[in-house]
């Protein structure tokens, strides 16, 4: 067995006696210290301990907050608490009631902790009442099952650095939902609990860092370890290996070991009963094989180039959407849609699909080719056009988006984009060594596609020949599961939608069972020929607890995605009572533990929040403005043929970013715009300065010369539609909650508007499909209809117009401090 090694390119040493921190002491002044994460594979499933020792330099009681990263498909399972010789478990309780039991145990002066969800892969924990010199250990037991990159390979990903996101929107009054330095806004409610305080460049390595993985095969034909982004050690005995990371590595990038396999068997049906033997939980692996005959595609590619892509991450995003690109073929039609607060297309193409000839494709690569990193990262409008573009469904049709992932409104997007893309086939690709992996798999499991994550520039080839293949026709499409002797507990299948079936890429589904641990799982479809598709599986009984934890944080996923788009009114409850049960924590639910001993006298600690590093690769940050973080602000440190017109940036005042209207400009023959005034301080800007490189001059990109496209788009007819609706949507919000005064609006008020809608923009060519359907639902409803009628079509016509309106749904605020 060997262990390939992709060595980073060398960075700049720290610069000595600078970084975050006016206050010090004697030990320091950052309540975090060490990381230790230990991870046991087993096959293709991994136990992991996450153990996070926090201490107080301080002469007075400390409460830490920590804004930390997990692997976004795994279960969190345990909360343990070690202070002072004892021992204290932790409990999984209902978001807000374990807020309350910690914030009582602080105040009335005992130790204790406490484990938030914010985001499938953000987390946020505080220890409170940590006394003067005392050292306080936390550890968080988790389950994960490997994901497959293909038939041949699976990745274990384990994340260390929260990333800075882009964070659109309007201020929100009030108080903050948390202590990062991002404000709370209409689009990202809870962005002040996502944004933690980044180091500066030259801050001594605060916190100790361990990661071992003991990797055993468990009969599975294991051929390679690769490691991409740490300096590895290895040790074994020809069956276990271990792996270890080098002393001395800081938390600033995701931790990654792929695994390569020899082919092995194609499905797998594993049973694993509850103790009680009344339920249990199923596990199915199907490996297809084969090729599918290739059907026009109608293709739309998405690319990010907002700030946060500075460096080698837009080279290799240029790279990759180059070679999707290459892959058209004259019978093909597609659409390039490159961003940041704005959009820009390839010269000559027109605004709506262009042919894959090889005129046409010439023009695309060309545009790539000129595209440098700027401006702030405005992904609804993008998203929208492609979906827009996307209407035929006489052929395959895709969307493919390429980016880091890095913006906070991730509900936001979700519900605006799960109407839209019914039909429509969605891959990601995700580029950065601190990637959002959460928001980008929630995407491509939406769209029911995949989600490719690329790490480096050595890893983008290998990466490239997967995203052809998904991107290709699938195998087989229409998924559906049949049991036969096996009972499934309904609704409990995870993913929901298990979408469509592409040549090497593994398709995981799970479940629960009742009854007898025995029988047979068929996964049926249409192949690409239009032939029916099958394979089977029969049901072997195993041992494994974690596949039940895991098939829990895979169906809370998709709870919490349903709910985010808008999902019946006892979702909330529903998601609760499921992690409760299973005890896995989730966004709605806590781990708290209280130590019963009073440890000081009570009142509000002195209270720390830890900074984390800055992403490798993100590296050059200026210094941070008083309540924001510059997560683009980085030094020029690129090819010079991504130099950026830095006196042309420079004169744009800066302001907070405002949702765009969804329509889509012209290719910009010229250098980056001024930034809009949308933009939030320092995001996309250049650095200041003292921010780069001694000796490096302000670069212009090699580009032919022109006007400089307009920062601000013009308004587009769907704007104006979109604000139509939104103010009905304000007057249905006053409708009084009775069963009359809301047939009388939806019938009198809505319904003779939407006719007017529909019908005008079906003259201008626009998508209409989410508002016929809702039009045609009003046709059909009757002014004697029971109040359960009425309540469900009132219901759904508040989701479609916010859902159009670009308006996130109105949700409980679970993210705000209880009091």
């Amino acid at each position: 067995m060997t262990v390939r090694i992709l060595p980073l390119p060398e960075t700049a040493p720290p610069v000595p006696d600078h970084g975050l921190g006016a206050l010090s002491t004697d030990r320091g002044n950052l309540p975090l210290d060490s990381v230790d994460v230990h991870a046991s594979i087993t096959g293709l499933a991994a136990g992991i301990e996450v153990v996070q020792g926090f201490r107080n330099p301080f002469d007075v009681p400390l409460e830490a907050t920590y804004v930390f990263p997990l692997p976004d498909r795994a279960a969190v399972t345990a909360l343990r608490m070690e202070a002072a010789d004892r021992v204290i478990e932790g409990r999984l309780k209902e978001r807000g009631q374990a807020r309350q039991d910690y914030d009582t145990a602080i105040a009335a002066g005992q130790r204790a902790a406490i484990a938030e969800e914010d985001r499938p892969d953000v987390f946020t924990m505080r220890v409170g009442n940590i006394l003067p010199g005392e050292r306080i250990t936390i550890r968080l037991s988790l389950d994960q099952l490997l994901p497959h990159e293909s038939a041949s390979s699976a990745t274990f990903r384990f994340p260390l650095v929260v990333a800075p996101r882009y964070i659109p929107g309007a201020p929100l009054d009030g108080e903050r939902a948390g202590s990062g330095v991002a404000d709370d806004t209409n689009a990202v409610p809870d962005a002040s609990r996502i944004s933690p305080p980044v180091l500066l460049p030259g801050f001594p390595n605060p916190v100790r860092l361990a990661v071992t993985v003991d990797i055993d095969p468990s009969g599975l034909p294991l051929t390679q370890i690769r490691s991409a982004l740490h300096v590895v050690a290895e040790e074994g005995d020809g069956e276990r290996t271990t792996v270890r990371l080098q002393p001395g590595e800081r938390l600033d990038r995701d931790f990654i070991l792929r695994l390569d396999f020899a082919p092995h068997e194609s499905a797998a049906l594993a049973l694993v009963p509850d103790e009680s033997g009344e339920e249990g939980t199923f596990s199915l692996t199907v490996l297809p094989s084969g090729e599918a005959r290739p059907r026009p595609r109608d293709v739309v590619l998405v690319l990010d180039r907002s700030g946060s892509m500075y460096g080698w991450k837009m080279v290799a995003a240029r790279r990759a959407a180059a070679r999707i690109v290459d892959t058209f073929r004259a019978e093909d039609r597609f659409a390039v849609l490159s961003f940041d607060n704005v959009i820009e297309r390839p010269r000559d193409l027109g605004s709506g699909l262009a042919d894959g000839t090889d005129r046409n494709r010439f023009r695309a690569v060309e545009h790539l080719a000129a595209l440098g990193a700027r401006g702030g990262t405005e992904m609804l409008a993008p998203l929208d056009e492609g979906c827009r573009l996307l209407t035929d469904p006489t052929r395959d049709r895709v969307l493919v988006l390429i980016t880091d992932g890095q913006v906070g409104n991730e509900d936001h997007l979700l519900a605006h984009l799960e109407p839209r893309l019914h039909g429509v086939r969605v891959h990601t690709v995700g580029i950065d060594q601190a990637v959002n992996a959460g928001f980008l798999n929630r995407l491509a499991a939406i769209g029911g596609g995949r989600c490719e994550l690329v790490e480096s520039e050595d890893r983008l080839d290998e990466a490239m020949e997967h995203i052809h293949h998904r991107i290709a026709a699938p195998l087989a499409t229409g998924l559906a599961l049949h049991a036969d002797g096996l009972e499934i507990v309904p609704d409990t299948v995870a993913p929901t939608r298990p979408g469509a079936l592409f040549p090497g890429v593994p398709l995981q589904i799970a479940g629960r069972f009742r009854g007898a641990p025995s029988g047979t799982l068929t996964v049926r479809g249409t192949a690409s020929d239009g032939t029916a598709w099958e394979q089977r599986a029969t049901g072997i009984v195993t041992k494994d607890p974690a596949t039940r934890s895991i098939w829990a944080r895979a169906h809370l996923r998709d709870l919490e995605d349903r709910y985010t788009v808008g999902g019946p009114g006892d979702l909330e409850q529903r998601i609760i009572s499921t992690s409760l049960r299973f005890g896995v924590l989730c966004r709605f639910t806590a781990f708290v533990a209280v130590d019963s001993r009073v440890a000081t006298e009570g009142g509000t600690p002195h209270k720390v929040v830890q900074p984390v590093e800055t992403p490798r690769g993100w590296a050059g940050a200026a210094p941070m403005a008083e309540r924001q973080v510059s997560p683009a602000a980085f030094a020029m440190d690129m090819d010079e043929d991504l130099d950026m017109d830095m006196d042309l940036q420079r004169s744009a005042p800066p302001a907070r970013s405002a949702p765009m209207p969804p329509a889509p400009m012209p290719a910009a023959p010229s250098g980056p715009p001024p930034m809009p005034q949308g933009a939030p301080p320092g995001y996309g800007a250049p650095p200041p300065a003292s921010a780069r490189p001694a000796g490096r001059p302000l670069g212009r990109a090699r580009r032919p010369a022109g006007p400089a496209p307009s920062s601000r788009p013009a308004p587009s007819p769907l704007a104006g539609f979109q604000q139509e609706l939104a103010n009905v949507l304000g007057r249905l919000r006053q409708v009084p909650d009775t069963r009359e005064e809301r047939i009388q609006h939806l019938l009198s008020e809505l319904l003779p508007i939407l006719e007017s809608i529909v019908q005008r923009m079906q003259t201008l060519s626009l998508d209409t499909k989410v508002l016929a359907d809702l039009r045609d639902d009003l046709h059909r409803l009757r002014p004697t209809a029971d109040q359960p009628t009425v309540s469900d079509q009132w219901t759904q016509a508040l989701q479609v117009l916010a859902a159009f309106t670009g308006e996130a749904p109105p949700r409980r605020p679970f993210w705000k401090r209880s009091n």
